[in-house]
This record gives C-alpha cells, sequence and structure tokens, in this order.
C-alpha cells in the first residue's frame, strides 16, 4: 500500500512538471501558428534584433560548428575581422542553440522557433520543479504559477531578445540551489547552476547573482537563530558563489578581456542622482498589453505577471504564516527593487554602469520572479486571508486603477479596454483567493484557466502590436546573397574581402560566410567605429557597415569583389528583386563585372591591395585624428607609401551652377543654412557640376544629413546611402564622367537645412595607381589562410620597412618572421603591422584569444580541487 501511494505521488509530480512544461510550448505555439509564423506559414520570428543581429550570428554558429572551426576565435565575416569569444560569450553559449545545427540556410528561422517555445517550456518545468522542492504548491496550482511564470509580461517582451531568455530556466534553479544551500547546507546544486548561468551569458548572469545577494539576505533573516550561524551561511554563500566564477573562468576572462575593448569603454563615469519617471507610472506596466515597439527603445520596465500573481504578492505581506522580520525584510527588497526600477544611480548598477541601448529595464525580469515567488508561497490551499488585509489589498489596488485610469492620457501604450480586463481578472482573482475550498472539486481547473487566459491576454495584445519579418523577405535575400558569394569563392581560393551596394541587415557576411565590411554586434570595441568614421563610412553605436567606401579604400582594405543590384525596370529582369540599395556606388565604373545573376553584377577590382604588403616605416608614427574623411584617406595613403604629395590626393570642386525651388537663394553650399519661402509647400535646389576628368568624384556628408532631415535626388534619381550614421560620410557620385552634366536634388522636408560638411571632391586616380602599384610590387603572398592563422612570404628591399596588413589589430595576434617571434605595432589605431628584415622572409600570424589559457587554468584547477575535496571527505566517512 505505502509503495503504491509513493508511486502515486512520482507519477503526479512528473504530471506537474510534464504540463508545466508543454503548456507554455503549447500557448506560444498556437499563437505563432496564428500569426502564420515559420513553419505554421509566411511570416517569421525575425524581428527588430533578432532578425537585424542574431539571425546572422546564429548562421555563423552552424558554420563555425560544422565547417569551419578556425573561426571560433577569430572571424574576418566580424566587419573587416574581429575577435569572437566576446560574441560567444554574449550571443551563443546557451546550450539549446544546439539545436539550430538540424537547420540549414532559409530554414533556421524554423529552428528559431523550436529555440524560442522550448525555452518557455524549461521555464515553466525549472519554476514548476521549484515549487514542487519548496513549497506547498502541488497540483494544477503549481501549473497555474509556473504558466505565469514562463509568460510574464518580461519574457514576452524579449523573446526577440532570445539570446536573454536562458534566464527563463536558468534563474528558478539558481534560486533553488541557493535555497537550498541555506537550508541544508549542500552546494552543489547551487554552484553548478551558477556556474552554467555565468557561462551561457555572463550578462544577464551578473544581474542573477545581484538578485541572489538580496535573496541571501532575505533567506537569512528568516532562517537567523544566531550569530555564528549567520557567519557560518555568509562564508559558505561567499566562497561557493567564488567556486562558481572560478569554474567559468574559462569563459570570464577571455570575455572579460573582450569587454576592455569594448562594452566597458562606454561605462558611466558619472551618476545622476535622480529619478528617471515618477515612481507610480510603473502601475500602469501591471495592465496587460502594455507592451509596444515604441516600449523597446525608452519604455518602462515590463512588470506584468498576472492578476492572481499580483494579489498573491501583496497578500504575502500581510500573512501571518510568515515571520513578522521575514516580511519586512521582503518589503525592503521589493522597495529596493522598485527602487531600482526608477531611479537612475540603480538602474546603472543592475546594468553594470552602462545605460542599455534600447531595451530599458532588463533586470525586471528578477522583479517579475520576486512578486510571483512570493505569490507561490501565499496562495496555497490553507491560505486564508483575513478580512483587515483583504480590505487593505483591494484598497491599494482600487486607488491604483483610478490613478492609472485618470492618468491614461500619459500612457500611449495603455487604452481603456485594457484597464477593464484588468479589472475583470482582478475580480476573478480575488473571488479564487477568498475562496473558502481550494482543493476541490473545479477550483484547481478554474485557478489554472484563469491564470492562462490572463497571461495569454497579456501575450497576443503585446505581441499583435509588433510587426515581424515575412519569411519570403529573408529567404529570397538570402539565398541571393549565398549564391554570389558561392560564386565568387569557387573562383578565388585566396584571401580577399567583398563589398556590396546592398544589404538586408549589417551582417550579412556572418550570414552567408564571406570576408566582408560591415557588423552589428553590442561587443564592438571602440576603435573600430572610430576608423570607420574616419574613413566617411557608417558607424554606430555597435556597428559598422562599409557602404561608403573609395576607390582608395577599397584598394587598402582589400575590397577585390563587390556585388551591384541592378536597376529594375519595369516589364525587366526581375521586379521582385529583394535586394535593398545601400550605395550608389559610381566607382564601380573603375572596376570589371565578371560575372552576374539575374538581378546583381559582381565586380572585380583589381587594384585591391593584398592583405599584406611592403610599406614605408612612417606608417608606425602617423598620428592623424582628422574628422574630413579625405585628409585622414590622403595622410594615411602617404604614410603608407613615404610620398607627401598624397596627402592631397582629394581635392575640392566647385558646383558649376544652383537652382531654387521654393528656397531663398544661397550661393554659399558648404556650411550653408537654406530656408524654404513657403513652409506649406514642397521645397529644393538643385546643384550641377561638370567632370573636367574621369577621376573619381565625392561628396562628404555630415551627420545631420540623414534620411530624416533631408533627401537627395543624383540625376533625378534617389541618392541611396545607409542610415544611420554619426560621422561625416564620403559619398561616390560620379566616376568616368567627364564633360557629362551631373545633377545633384536637394529636397528640404523641414522648414531650413544646415549643409553640414558639404563638400564636392574629385581623387586623383593616376595619383592613385601610382601609389597603388608601388604598394603592390611587394605583396605578402599568402601560402595558407584561415580565419587565426595566416602565412606567407614577403621581401623587402631596405632593412627599415614594415609589412603593413589589414589585419585588425588584437593583442591575441602573435606574429612571426622566419619562425622568431616579433612585435606587433598598431596602425591608424586599427590594423597588425611588423616590422621586416631585409630580403626575403615567412612572416606569420596566428591568433588566440587573450585570457585564454589563464582561464582554463584557473578553471581546471578549481574543478580538481572540487573533485579532490569530495574524495577526501567521502573517504573520511567511508
Amino acid at each position: 500500500m505505502k509503495n503504491s501511494k509513493m508511486s502515486h505521488h512520482l507519477m503526479s509530480r512528473r504530471m506537474i512538471l510534464a504540463l508545466s512544461f508543454s503548456i507554455p510550448i503549447v500557448i506560444m505555439s498556437v499563437y505563432f501558428a496564428y500569426r502564420h509564423m515559420e513553419p505554421f506559414g509566411s511570416n517569421s520570428l525575425l524581428t527588430v534584433d533578432l532578425g537585424q543581429q542574431y539571425v546572422d550570428f546564429f548562421s555563423y554558429f552552424r558554420r563555425a560548428i560544422l565547417r569551419d572551426p578556425s573561426s571560433i576565435f577569430f572571424s574576418f565575416s566580424n566587419g573587416l575581422g574581429g575577435e569572437m569569444l566576446g560574441t560567444w560569450a554574449y550571443y551563443l553559449l546557451s546550450p539549446l542553440n544546439w539545436i539550430l545545427l538540424f537547420f540549414s540556410g532559409t530554414t533556421l528561422t524554423t529552428g528559431i522557433y523550436f529555440l524560442t517555445v522550448i525555452k518557455y517550456g524549461l521555464g515553466g518545468l525549472a519554476f514548476s520543479w521549484l515549487l514542487i522542492k519548496a513549497t506547498k504548491q502541488s497540483g494544477l496550482n503549481a501549473v497555474a504559477f509556473s504558466t505565469m511564470y514562463a509568460l510574464m509580461g518580461w519574457f514576452i517582451a524579449n523573446q526577440l531578445n532570445i539570446i536573454w531568455m536562458d534566464t527563463i530556466y536558468l534563474l528558478p534553479l539558481v534560486f533553488y540551489g541557493l535555497y537550498s544551500m541555506l537550508r541544508t547546507g549542500k552546494w552543489r546544486t547551487y554552484v553548478i547552476w551558477l556556474t552554467i548561468a555565468l557561462v551561457v551569458n555572463y550578462y544577464m548572469a551578473f544581474m542573477i547573482c545581484l538578485f541572489m545577494v538580496l535573496q541571501f539576505i532575505v533567506i537569512s533573516v528568516d532562517q537567523y537563530t544566531n550569530r555564528h550561524d549567520l557567519f557560518y551561511k555568509v562564508k559558505l554563500f561567499l566562497k561557493t558563489s567564488i567556486v562558481s566564477a572560478l569554474l567559468a573562468a574559462f569563459v570570464l576572462l577571455p570575455t572579460w578581456w573582450s569587454l576592455s575593448q569594448s562594452k566597458a569603454q562606454y561605462t558611466v563615469k558619472s551618476v545622476q542622482w535622480k529619478f528617471e519617471y515618477f515612481p507610480f507610472k510603473m502601475i500602469s506596466k501591471l495592465f496587460s498589453g502594455t507592451f509596444t515597439f515604441a516600449q523597446m527603445e525608452n519604455g518602462m520596465p515590463n512588470l506584468f505577471i498576472g492578476a492572481i500573481a499580483l494579489l498573491g504578492a501583496l497578500f504575502y505581506f500581510f500573512d501571518n504564516r510568515v515571520k513578522i522580520r521575514t516580511r519586512i525584510t521582503a518589503g525592503f527588497i521589493t522597495f529596493f527593487l522598485a527602487l531600482s526600477m526608477c531611479y537612475q544611480p540603480l538602474d546603472l548598477l543592475w546594468h553594470a554602469g552602462q545605460f542599455p541601448v534600447w531595451y530599458p529595464y532588463r533586470f525586471s525580469f528578477v522583479v517579475g520572479f520576486w512578486l510571483i515567488w512570493l505569490a507561490s508561497q501565499t496562495i496555497t490551499k490553507d491560505f486564508e486571508p483575513s478580512w483587515k488585509a483583504t480590505l487593505l489589498i483591494f484598497l491599494i489596488v482600487s486607488i491604483g486603477i483610478v490613478y492609472i485610469g485618470l492618468t491614461i492620457k500619459d500612457f500611449k501604450y495603455l487604452q481603456m479596454y485594457q484597464i477593464i480586463l484588468g479589472i475583470v481578472f482582478l475580480v476573478l482573482a480575488f473571488i479564487l483567493i477568498l475562496s473558502p475550498i481550494k482543493h476541490k472539486g473545479i477550483y484547481p481547473v478554474l485557478f489554472l484557466i484563469v491564470a492562462i487566459t490572463d497571461v495569454s491576454t497579456n501575450m497576443v495584445i503585446s505581441l499583435d502590436n509588433i510587426n515581424y519579418t515575412p519569411q519570403s523577405e529573408y529567404s529570397m535575400y538570402t539565398n541571393r546573397l549565398q549564391v554570389l558569394v558561392n560564386k565568387v569563392q569557387r573562383q578565388d581560393k585566396g584571401f580577399y574581402r567583398i563589398g556590396k551596394t546592398f544589404l538586408r541587415t549589417k551582417g550579412d557576411a556572418f550570414q552567408t560566410g564571406f570576408n566582408g565590411g560591415g557588423v552589428f554586434t553590442s561587443v564592438l570595441p571602440q576603435n573600430i567605429p572610430a576608423f570607420y568614421g574616419h574613413i566617411g563610412s557608417v558607424d554606430g553605436a555597435g556597428f559598422v557597415d562599409y557602404t561608403n567606401g573609395s576607390l582608395l579604400t577599397d584598394s587598402l582594405l582589400n575590397m577585390k569583389y563587390f556585388f551591384h543590384q541592378k536597376v529594375i525596370k519595369s516589364g525587366a529582369i526581375d521586379i521582385t528583386n529583394p535586394l535593398k540599395a545601400s550605395a550608389n556606388k559610381a566607382d564601380l565604373s573603375a572596376y570589371r563585372i565578371i560575372d552576374q545573376t539575374q538581378s546583381v553584377d559582381i565586380y572585380k577590382n583589381s587594384s585591391a591591395l593584398p592583405l599584406g604588403y611592403v610599406a614605408n616605416r612612417q606608417i608606425l608614427s602617423l598620428k592623424n585624428g582628422s574628422q574630413d574623411p579625405t585628409k585622414f584617406q590622403g595622410n594615411w595613403l602617404a604614410a603608407l607609401t613615404g610620398n607627401s604629395l598624397n596627402k592631397q590626393i582629394f581635392s575640392v570642386q566647385n558646383f558649376n551652377k544652383i537652382t531654387f525651388d521654393n528656397v531663398q537663394k544661397q550661393y554659399k553650399v558648404t556650411e550653408a543654412v537654406f530656408k524654404k519661402v513657403d513652409n506649406s509647400k514642397p521645397a529644393s535646389f538643385s546643384l550641377y557640376f561638370k567632370p573636367k576628368t574621369n577621376d573619381s568624384y565625392y561628396l562628404t556628408l555630415g551627420a545631420q544629413l540623414n534620411e530624416k532631415t533631408v533627401s537627395f535626388l543624383l540625376n533625378d534619381k534617389p541618392l541611396a546611402q545607409s542610415n544611420p550614421y554619426r560621422h561625416t560620410v564620403l559619398v561616390s557620385v560620379a566616376n568616368h564622367a567627364k564633360g557629362k552634366l551631373q545633377k545633384l536634388t536637394v529636397n528640404l522636408p523641414q522648414p531650413s537645412i544646415h549643409l553640414q560638411n558639404f563638400t564636392l571632391y574629385s581623387l586623383n586616380s593616376s595619383e592613385l595607381k601610382t601609389a597603388v602599384d608601388q604598394l603592390k610590387s611587394q605583396p605578402w603572398k599568402i601560402k595558407k589562410h584561415t580565419n587565426r592563422f595566416l602565412i606567407g612570404d614577403v621581401n623587402s628591399t631596405q632593412a627599415d620597412q614594415v609589412l603593413n596588413t589589414s589585419i585588425p589589430y588584437s593583442q591575441g595576434w602573435t606574429a612571426k618572421i622566419n619562425g622568431k617571434k616579433v612585435k606587433t605595432y598598431k596602425t591608424v589605431d586599427m590594423f597588425t603591422a611588423v616590422k621586416l628584415p631585409k630580403g626575403q622572409s615567412t612572416v606569420s600570424f596566428s591568433y588566440w584569444p587573450p585570457l585564454l589559457n589563464i582561464g582554463v587554468l584557473v578553471s581546471s584547477v578549481t574543478l580538481l580541487g572540487l573533485v579532490g575535496y569530495r574524495w577526501i571527505n567521502y573517504k573520511k566517512k567511508s
């Protein structure tokens, strides 16, 4: 009989866990099917960063694991090239990413669907496991709380940030490890799950660690017996947390080095001691469907947890079954968390001293967890709320509703129907909580139904506010770009970079596997966008895009091939061409078409320099921070050749005439302000120039001259330009156009426009050819290359020359000349060079992540120490 009861108990627990895992998956799958998401229809889950960034990293992940392991540590698809461990640590170390290995090419979006729903399921499973092990919850009530957790507002709002979604299952498991350790002294579970969290995503793990400090305080207060016991727990908590960090050192140490080159450089140095908004406004985020696209950039924290969880958390503070000291401590913790979501210094603390770029209050998932955890401890089968507590909570809730109702105009994401929905679910929650029968009949079913309906309503309203990328838009573009890349790579096995005049994302090189010039990543070293800004190409916070290259930079950066979309005419080649133009690139007239597809021409740049070549040693001492891209490029070339005349390779050109349409006449162009005559009518002015030679002509545009302030037409066709950019860009407007009148029309969407850094230049093509021929005469002839190892021969005719490369500089590169390690130098604060001896030399570069060896050693020693400690204890007991 006893065995039968035990079997029934185990089956019941398994059923709870099974339901907790499957219900979130089913709910999200039904919604995705309703929205026709891949694999259910013509849409995809790709939106915002998931579509513009993460999907490219996922494609790289598959390629690195299955085809190119050399790119795991360094990849030339990462902009012009960059270290990758920081990228892995931030984006790709989720163990669930291995699911993606089963989905190739355009079916990757199906893999992302499975990845997403499985994470939701694991969130429900982990929270349900926590409830079973640490609370009185059981049966369908446990399933209800686990579903409220898995589908709470933060996870719904951030499913597009799928790289953070491992938090959904890791947080309950780390918390259970701490909870169990402080009660039993057994530390293994805590150490294991905290280590896994640190490895999977150090960024979210940092927030989990801060939260564990708060939870340590609450649990220690609840369990306090004497000072000796408290000191023991403090030491245990500190030691085990440090052990977890040491076990994760193989990821944390090289990641720390990577961050020191990128994210850490953006840490806020001074703090403003102020509130970021009126704190009571966050009450509005407790209603359904308050997540919108506008909230992504600079909204308030996503706090929706459902009416049952919200009321349960409030009832916790009036639950006499809980020690008064514990409730008071929990109250302080709750106040601290609330303050963190509106007071700038605490907000910065949770984000490691950096303001988030989009997706504010990223740590608020711990707030949702905390409130649901409090509710799950209170709303149990034996809970009997007092009428005083009920009345007080009813009053608190009513005041909150009235406040939001009276100020609803302040919340663009909130409509009256959402408030009414909130009231309905609060009434149902009150009825369920106050019901005297909580364990019989249909009550558990109703409890689950109300919980599921509440969180599902929020999910539907919230996600209906978001637009997603059609599957065809992703697949057509990716397929066509992959065809082009394959064509070039089949015929040229050497090392080179490829440029494009169109893009879907700045991570196209990661998506289709080529050496490019663009990337969008949160771990981008600060010097890279700075360099792009200097040369007049597009850069921003966390991204660069090589769409504004000149003939000079094309040569110096080894841009050997270019893809250019064909002009689409009605009834012509392919009216469904999905390739969005990002540059006009008149310079392509100087290159040769070598192949083509139905919608794209492939150009070859015969002037592209090799990855390395012999240059003048002046390049080692060049210090140039000019914000004028023409001056920067001229000085760069002059330092490489040793010819000071190259500094003036660009020359200013004048416009021949200017005409006005509803614009006040103004004949000075650069830095001039042009104003409309009649603000109610369209306005424009046209600038004309006639090239005197076949040289390349360029236009510089200041950062203020962006798509929001002005639009340009070149010869009556839109002037394509990648946006946004924060420095002056250099735009190719004419090449091989001697004697042909060029018309540049400037349209004013606003009453006036300031032509910031607006200047016309020409590039001396013959001088450039002489310089390029000089540098090409002594190439580094690469014999073998991977992403992290290159070797080749070079001949230096003088003793004071250098091998200059376009390999981005990193401390991880080791250079050897004739087998002997030599010092590397950074040129233009971007690239790698070495000094050469006179004569023939074999030069190699190999990459290994800084601090990786130390990290592996620390982790290994720590692991061996733990194993030895366990073995000694086992021997003592036996």
